[in-house]
């Protein structure tokens, strides 16, 4: 059956660090929640020192998810690891993760110091991290254009100093997978100790070779991968989680290793990433976009109608994908649909099934078919963890090519119904102008996509807005068929968010 490889998910830490990615406190914990579920085995929940926001989200996800290792990532400065360790303390299982540049190019321009140097700080930052901590992670970041002589010194010393796992990096995605084998093999052949230590792979998609670069890593030693979900992360991203893995589950044959990803989580939880960021997975994406298990070919269809694995090497339901579409109408009872909620992953409360149900039906009086996309798109709206501060109750946009664009929004604040009138250049501008007076949260609109949810005229549009708020910049998310509608929700959504900040602080203030 072979060695397991350790999946150690980085999407809170390197995947949120791309343009457009942030998360909250509240997002991070949802999506590291759902990580646990996935039983990746490390979550690095971000880079504690980066900021006090990153701090108090490390910190919550330590002390909020059971079951996978929580990492904090810590330069080697003292006060980096102490922040670190103060974050991740709290976890069931914590790690420090230390790191520092090694390659000559980073150690000339960047950090202006001697291999020497490097390696002293290195020692002393291992040594102090495991008196802190039992499980240290070592990464000599950019490895990949390091000097192998000096890496080879520099790893034998940390794990001398106490690291149980070894990171080695191709931070820039430089590097071919057959030299990126090689240099695990190296390092895994002449490192005296190396027994005592984890090697971990941590690839970069520049040339887009992440994913082929941590398995040539795997087919020569390492036992970890680090990875995103849906690949996101600096750059062109990280080696995609959801890739790596149904590779080693698809092609156990070769690689010979395994995992413990429960893979039918792997699409639930790459789609809650696109919905708490806002940015969609690419249809042509390995494994979790659109067109994966899509077949338009005459020839393909015909085979796979035959026998599926003419042309599929895995099948949807392996990554929770249900084959199935079509489930649901207004015909439909409560049971059957918080069944079928059940069959797509989700675990839901009562009072969570009856105010997604009530969505359902409203939904269902709308629309003729019902699709999964349908009913994921309504349970992840509920399943928001943003109380709604403001919420619509009434829209309605008069706009034409001779008219004025004109919108009257009534929205809901408690027990208290609040109306206002707005103009602007179009429905959707004169409905945030709308918004923007009633709740005295001005917001500056960045960006809007909309897209169709599923097919047909009567599909679900979703919108997606990205706005700035005293220049912190909230992403916002609403569905409806109607779009002005969605653009309502979306608009509404972000606001909400800004509010319930507020309300926090006025609590910690008070």
């Amino acid at each position: 059956m072979g060695e397991k490889v350790w999946i150690f998910d980085t999407t809170l830490r390197d995947g949120e660090q791309s343009p457009g990615f942030s998360m909250n406190i509240e997002e991070k914990i949802r999506m590291a929640t759902q990580l646990a579920k996935l039983n990746v085995d490390v979550i690095e929940a971000g880079f504690p020192i980066a900021s006090e926001g990153d701090f108090e989200a490390v910190k919550a996800v330590a002390q909020a998810v059971k079951g996978p290792v929580i990492a904090g990532l810590a330069r080697v400065p003292k006060i980096d690891i102490d922040r670190a360790w103060e974050a991740v303390r709290h976890a069931e299982r914590p790690r420090i993760h230390v790191f520092v540049a090694t390659s000559d190019i980073h150690l000339e321009y960047k950090l202006r110091k001697s291999r020497e140097e490097i390696l002293q700080q290195s020692i002393e930052a291992v040594r102090y991290a495991k008196s802190l901590c039992d499980d240290i992670e070592y990464s000599p970041e950019d490895a990949s254009r390091s000097d192998v002589a000096f890496l080879i010194k520099l790893i034998e010393a940390v794990i001398e100093a106490g690291a149980t796992t070894v990171n080695i990096p191709d931070t820039v995605g430089y590097a071919t997978p057959q030299e990126y084998g090689q240099l695990i093999r190296t390092l895994r052949d002449k490192v005296p100790n190396i027994g005592r230590a984890r090697i971990s792979v941590h690839c970069h998609n520049d040339l887009g070779l992440a994913v082929a670069n941590s398995l040539a890593g795997v087919e020569n030693g390492a036992r970890q991968v680090e990875c995103t979900i849906n690949g996101i992360g600096e750059r062109a991203g990280n080696a995609a989680l959801e890739e790596v893995v149904m590779a080693l589950r698809t092609r156990k044959d070769y690689y010979q290793h395994y995992t413990d990803i429960v893979t039918e989580e792997i699409y639930k939880t790459s789609r809650l990433l696109s919905h708490i960021t806002g940015i969609k997975v690419q249809p042509n994406k390995a494994i979790v976009g659109d067109n994966a298990f899509a077949h338009e070919a005459g020839i393909h269809q015909d085979g796979v109608l035959k026998k599926a694995i003419t042309y599929e090497i895995m099948t949807p339901q392996s990554i929770g994908l249900p084959r199935n579409r079509l489930v649901l109408g207004k015909h439909s009872g409560r049971h059957a649909f918080s069944k079928r909620l059940q069959e797509l992953g989700y675990e839901l409360t009562r009072e969570e099934i009856n105010k997604a149900f009530v969505r359902f039906k409203n939904l269902a009086d709308k629309k003729k078919e019902i699709y999964d996309e349908d009913l994921q798109a309504i349970v992840e709206e509920e399943l928001s963890t943003i109380p709604e501060t403001f919420e619509l109750d009434y829209l309605q946009t008069t706009t034409g090519n001779h008219t004025l664009p004109t919108a009257t929004v009534r929205l809901r604040k408690g027990e208290l119904l609040v109306q206002d009138a707005a103009i602007g250049d179009g429905p959707v501008d004169a409905t945030y102008q709308a918004i923007d007076r009633i709740t005295g949260i001005p917001g500056k609109l960045l960006e809007y996509s909309i897209r169709a949810v599923t097919e047909g005229k009567d599909a679900i549009g979703e919108v997606v807005v990205k706005v700035q708020f005293n220049g912190e910049v909230i992403t916002g998310r609403g569905t409806s068929t109607d779009v002005i509608e969605a653009s309502a929700k979306a608009y509404l959504n972000a606001v909400n968010k800004v509010a319930y900040r507020q309300g926090r602080y006025r609590e910690a203030k008070s």
